[in-house]
């Protein structure tokens, strides 16, 4: 069977992109092995939605085109966030804030008409206006970003966390979700697949409580008067 080099470097991409976003999960937030596993994880990312986008605009997927774009947009935007200091942006960032907007509109869009007239192209409807809430959601999120002249501290953390995490997201329920016949029947009897592909949400929910509120979580320090 002929594959095109294409599909090679997306399928290439995927599989790279979800053991080293696991390995990512593992490492003490900060570390160097940390950072290396994200930016090996940023690479092969965008790698394969970059092929996967190409992919599906040459066979006509529009589904697909727009969840490339999301991934895509989901991966740069956060590491871009944890490459930069505290309260600073860029020309990038606008760039961003339309990428997402345009998405979210179209996605929601679909949605709407899938939901009227009945026909999702194979994914549930609920999806539509899931996938369109979350780039709305990170538009809005750029927008306040702009004006507030970027993010520190927990804020800065907390936006490269989730977009991160939710791209994991795609990628596995792509992968585990969208193609169980890949995988043995055992798998697709016990639920593992399932849990596979939300476990990025699961993780996302835990990291995300830990840094945001990390202060809710540290001993009080009681301080004795003498008497």
């Amino acid at each position: 069977m002929h594959y095109s080099p294409s599909l090679i470097l997306h399928i290439s991409g995927g599989l790279v992109g979800l053991l080293s976003g696991a390995t990512t999960m593992v490492f003490r937030k900060g570390s160097r092995g940390h950072g290396l596993a994200g930016n090996v994880f940023f690479v092969s990312m965008l790698t394969m939605s970059a092929c996967g986008t190409y992919l599906a605009v040459v066979k006509h997927q529009p589904n697909n085109i727009i969840g490339g774009v999301l991934t895509f947009y989901l991966v740069a935007t956060a590491w871009t966030t944890a490459r930069r200091g505290d309260g600073q942006t860029s020309i990038f960032d606008w760039a961003g804030l339309l990428a997402a907007l345009a998405v979210g509109i179209v996605i929601v869009a679909r949605g709407i008409e899938a939901a009227k007239t009945g026909l999702s192209d194979g994914v549930p409807i609920p999806m539509y206006f899931v996938l369109g809430s979350v780039a709305l959601l990170s538009a809005a999120g750029d927008g306040r970003m702009l004006a507030c002249g970027g993010l520190s501290g927990r804020k800065r953390i907390a936006r490269h966390l989730w977009r991160m995490c939710f791209a994991l997201f795609i990628a596995s329920s792509s992968v585990f979700l969208a193609r169980q016949q890949l995988f043995p029947a055992l798998l697709r009897r016990t639920g593992a697949l399932a849990l596979l592909s939300v476990l990025p949400l699961l993780l996302l929910i835990f990291w995300f409580v830990r840094v945001r509120f990390a202060n809710a979580y540290k001993p009080k320090t009681i301080v004795r008067v003498p008497a």
